[in-house]
């Protein structure tokens, strides 16, 4: 079985300091480089000498991260294949632990060297401050803890992958089933989210029991930090520079005041268009006024080629970038059994070029997620040139301004997927969407505040703690008789496993995203010159600035929140 979709792709930039043949599978033909690089360093008397440096370092580093991309992907694809599991799995256990104990010790000896005060200012400043951060944090005993995280997390991932219902007489996977969510037939849907919610339930213990494992993980890791709980250890760990904890809690407060009148009016209309006493889970994704489910596409080719026709309108440089993963098979988009749920953008740095992986079944949503996951790939492009690994990557608040802004932007095109109503209807869907999503992430973030600023918590009181949250950003739906399935709905978002503390970025980019559209509903040319401009600059530049970049405001508090989501209600009503 070939594992990955694009084989063997040529780098970037011809290789100057790693050779052409090393063995990446191999941890003591890899380990002799790091050695070089400490010498290298030793014998750096000018500045030129250490920007030199720092460039065989970056090349090192983005060689290795391709090779775990292409692991990590093979596996995400065939959940089930032992090859790739073990491939996978061999990397985690036996290269990354080496891999992250000597780039510390690279990292240390930049912070110590004598000329690292003389690089310029402006270009080095972002890598210098995460660079010594890394090296604040860095802890030998935390590597077989980090390992041992990753495993587990990818155990998640397989479970989840593996699960599957019986409907209608065939084998559906739960991301298929999402299809019947959107039927007119109330019974039917009832059925389908049924069958997923007790599906989910069963394995509601192993998933508990597989994030207590994580959690007594993550806290020895944090207290070996010197850090009081793993919250502040990981806001620190994550490079969050330019807003703390508190800041969150005035993003919460900014849903909480702004959002969710919003929100609860928007499900207040869908209960009267529906004319029924009370929304069920099972009715949040139907069409309100009966009409036939939106299916943009039957074929995953289908939807990639009208896809390349929608950037083909925004601007022809991405259209072109698109084009170029089509035609690299760096595209994996069909759902299938065995395949890891959920979909995000993979770079290969060495080539430096992106990968999308999808679990595409004909849905709006899967339009969306493509657009999304597009803007993810745009960003790769765009900085291409940059020649630091570090700075080939954005922090994830604005990784995601470059995604987001794809959404909005792409689907005033969508007249290539629908007649002119269902594109209105698509529209419309995807702005109540948004509205939706921040009382979600307000409530994932504060969830992950909650368990890492109370650990030793059992078990009832991470569910309660849920449920009040839920209460707090939740809305006027009626889940009586499935109030377990409420309280264990947390099990589904793959972060809190996975990614700790990775929820929040959605919500601040969405702001920026918001921004970037309202621009372009300006001027949009300049809104997407900004844009291309500010993806370019990567990773290179502090938070704000790229925000200030694409033409966004740094800032999500109430004052904020307001212009935007008038935004939003404008556009609402000009669509009903």
């Amino acid at each position: 079985m070939e594992l990955l979709p694009f084989g063997k792709l040529p780098p970037y930039k011809t290789r100057t300091f790693v050779p052409a043949g090393l063995a990446l599978d191999n941890w003591m033909a890899i380990e002799p480089l790091f050695g070089q690089l400490e010498e290298r360093i030793a014998a750096c008397e000018s500045v030129p000498d250490l920007e030199e440096w720092v460039l065989e370092v970056s090349e090192l580093s983005a060689i290795l991260d391709e090779e775990g991309s292409r692991r990590y992907i093979a596996m995400t694809c065939h959940t089930s294949n032992e090859d790739a599991k073990k491939g996978y799995l061999d990397f985690v256990e036996n290269i990354e632990p080496g891999m992250k104990a000597r780039f510390f010790r690279l990292s240390k000896l930049f912070v110590d060297h004598p000329k690292r005060g003389d690089l310029p200012k402006e270009r080095y400043e972002v890598l210098d401050r995460d660079w010594a951060s890394d090296v604040e944090l860095f802890r030998e005993e935390n590597i077989p803890l980090e390992t041992e995280e990753t495993k587990l997390g990818q155990q998640y991932q397989e479970m989840m992958g593996a699960l599957t219902v019986e409907f209608q007489g065939e084998e559906k996977t739960l991301v298929q089933m999402g299809v019947y969510l959107q039927e007119n037939d109330r019974a039917l849907r009832q059925e389908a989210w049924e069958l997923v919610a007790n599906k989910r339930l069963e394995v509601a213990d192993k998933c508990d029991d597989q994030f207590e494992k994580l959690m007594a993980l993550r806290e020895p890791i944090a207290a070996n930090a010197g850090f009081e709980n793993y919250r502040e250890f990981k806001h620190i760990s994550k490079g969050r520079f330019d807003y703390q904890p508190d800041d969150c809690f005035k993003f919460h407060e900014a849903v909480e005041q702004v959002v969710m009148p919003v929100y609860n009016e928007l499900l207040a209309e869908r209960r009267e268009k529906m004319q029924l006493d009370a929304l069920r889970p099972w009715d949040i994704g139907v069409d309100p006024l009966g009409r036939p489910p939106l299916k943009p596409f039957t074929e995953v080719d289908d939807m990639v080629a009208r896809a390349k026709n929608i950037f083909d309108h925004v601007d022809g440089e991405l259209a072109e970038g698109f084009q170029t993963m089509r035609d690299r098979n760096l595209l994996d988009l069909a759902n299938r059994k065995g395949k890891a749920p959920g979909g995000y953008q993979s770079s290969l740095p060495e080539a430096r070029l992106p990968f999308i992986f999808m679990n595409a079944v004909g849905l709006q949503r899967d339009v969306e997620t493509l657009l999304h996951e597009a803007g993810h790939a745009f960003h790769t492009l765009a900085a291409q040139e940059e020649n630091i690994h570090h700075y080939q990557h954005a922090p994830l608040e604005f990784c995601e301004v470059a995604s987001m802004s794809m959404e909005l932007i792409g689907n005033e095109h969508l007249e290539e997927f629908y007649g002119e109503e269902e594109a209105i209807r698509a529209r419309r869907e995807h702005l109540e969407g948004i509205i939706s999503i921040f009382p979600w992430i307000a409530t994932v973030d504060a969830f992950q505040h909650w368990i890492y600023s109370h650990p030793g918590h059992t078990r009832d009181e991470r569910d309660a703690n849920w449920n009040a949250l839920r209460e707090r950003f939740g809305s006027d739906i009626d889940w009586s008789g499935y109030e377990l399935a409420h309280t264990k709905m947390w099990h589904r978002q793959l972060h809190i496993f996975l990614i700790p503390f990775y929820y929040i970025e959605y919500g601040i980019a969405q702001l920026g995203a918001l921004w970037v559209w309202k621009n372009s509903k300006a001027n949009r040319a300049k809104a997407l010159a900004d844009y291309k401009r500010a993806l370019a600059l990567g990773g290179s530049r502090p938070l704000p600035e790229l925000f200030q970049a694409a033409g966004a405001p740094f800032s999500f508090d109430i004052e904020a929140f307001k212009p935007l989501i008038e935004l939003v209600q404008t556009e609402l009503a000009e669509l009903s």
